[in-house]
């Protein structure tokens, strides 16, 4: 990955939650939070 390519993906996400935070009121981002501790936690059962 190239530095371009990075901060082009930085910005993309931070735009994102910038968006989810203004208009959105942050839900986008609580539902992904607890989607990805429930992952967490069902990979670390396999484990």
């Amino acid at each position: 990955m190239t530095n371009p390519i990075a901060v082009f993906l930085t910005l993309l996400i931070l735009a994102g939650l910038g968006y989810d935070l203004i208009w959105m009121d942050g839900q986008a981002t609580l539902v992904l939070s607890r989607k990805f501790f429930d992952l967490i936690e069902w990979v670390a059962f396999w484990r």
